[in-house]
């Protein structure tokens, strides 16, 4: 009878950040491995340009790993790391405001999607880009990520009625967003009165 090499035991994401903290070189890429397409994806629908979502992912796991023995374990691993990648991607935005504003091109801000709705894909990233970064954060956490309000709130370090506020904000921003781009193929920012 042969023995299959068995497979290594699967450890936590807070076994793994522990393990990270105590001093194993692997612990940590690890984590990051394992969590690295969903926070990439969130990095991306935050940031402007996927240059601007790797450097801020790049960042964020910069300051997850020398920040890592602060974690309080109040939380989920995966909600800690949100947060940061996504305060990463803010501070980033903040830091680039003063530069002239990136134009949107028709190619750039594609999605990889292989269903038959990449059209629908593309015109709804388009109109989160148009979102104010706080705005959008909060959107696509609660009705993107699926996470609660409190949740979110908790992610974003602001109270639950800001998080409520700024997701209706940017539902409203969207719904007429999307709706001109429906009527007119496309449509210039200055034409949606936000």
């Amino acid at each position: 009878m042969v023995q299959g090499v068995l497979a290594a035991p699967q450890h936590s994401d807070a076994e793994l950040l522990a393990a990270h903290v105590a001093g194993d070189p692997s612990a940590f890429e690890q984590l990051f491995r394992r969590h690295h397409r969903r926070l990439y994806r969130l990095a991306r629908a935050t940031s402007r340009t996927p240059e601007d979502a790797a450097d801020a992912l790049q960042e964020a796991m910069l300051s997850a790993h020398r920040g890592a023995a602060n974690f309080r374990n109040d939380a989920a691993v995966t909600s800690w790391l949100y947060r940061i990648v996504v305060n990463a991607c803010l501070d980033r935005m903040r830091r680039n405001k003063a530069h002239s504003p990136i134009e949107l091109e028709e190619d750039v801000y594609t999605l990889e999607d292989p269903s038959t709705n990449v059209d629908t894909s593309i015109v709804i990233q388009k109109a989160l880009l148009r979102l104010p970064a706080e705005q959008r954060a909060a959107v696509i956490a609660v009705d993107m990520q699926g996470y609660s309000v409190a949740d979110a709130a908790e992610l974003l370090g602001v109270p639950e009625g800001t998080v409520k506020s700024r997701c209706a904000r940017a539902r409203a921003r969207l719904a007429v967003a999307l709706h001109y781009l429906d009527k007119a193929g496309s449509v210039e920012p200055e034409t949606i009165d936000y």
